[in-house]
């Protein structure tokens, strides 16, 4: 099903997940679909700093990058409805997940550790799998955020033989199961 969809968003809608769980590529698909812009919170705050996310960690610390992503969850989350890709850490953030509850919906792509390890293995773009054991560091991960991933408003569990634009159905028939999200004419 390509094109775009017949039905106006009402709440912005923040995808949540692991790297690699295809917040960018899916949440491009969704607001092609759904007419709507995207937006990724760490592109916003690499292009407000000049710097890169790595960079911004090394120099100002977690901490201070933190705090950074939630003023901009808060400034896209305020303006008018989109898809917002958010960096794996962001919903871990208490204050995040309210916000987001508060005035859009989260909707976790949720895919296993083994089809996340397949999309991640051979990319040099993850600092934080920049280690000695990048699986065991992928697991370690997985295994603390998973939790809090849950505690999404809508999961849309992800396949191995799922296309980008399989996901994408799969994010829209969700959205259209829930109310006040997407308004058909």
């Amino acid at each position: 099903m390509a094109g775009k969809t017949p039905a106006e968003l009402k709440r912005t809608v923040v995808l949540v997940g692991m790297m690699g769980a295809g917040k960018t590529a899916v949440g491009k698909a969704l607001a092609a679909r759904l007419g709507v812009p995207f937006r990724d919170s760490d592109a916003e705050i690499e292009a407000a700093a000049a710097m890169t996310i790595a960079e911004i960690f090394e120099r100002d610390g977690e901490a201070f990058f933190r705090a950074r992503e939630t003023e901009v969850i808060r400034r896209l989350i305020s303006g008018p409805p989109c898809i917002l890709s958010t960096g794996g850490g962001a919903f871990l953030q208490a204050q995040n997940r309210e916000m987001i509850s508060a005035k859009g919906v989260s909707v976790w792509l949720n895919a296993d550790l083994a089809l996340l390890w397949s999309r991640v293995k051979n990319k040099d773009t993850r600092p934080l799998l920049r280690t000695p054991d990048p699986y065991a560091t992928l697991q370690e991960i997985y295994a603390a955020r998973t939790p809090i991933y849950a505690r999404a408003d809508i999961e849309v569990a992800s396949q191995p033989g799922y296309t980008i634009e399989t996901m994408t159905s799969r994010v829209i028939d969700a959205l259209a199961g829930r109310p006040g999200i997407l308004e058909t004419p």
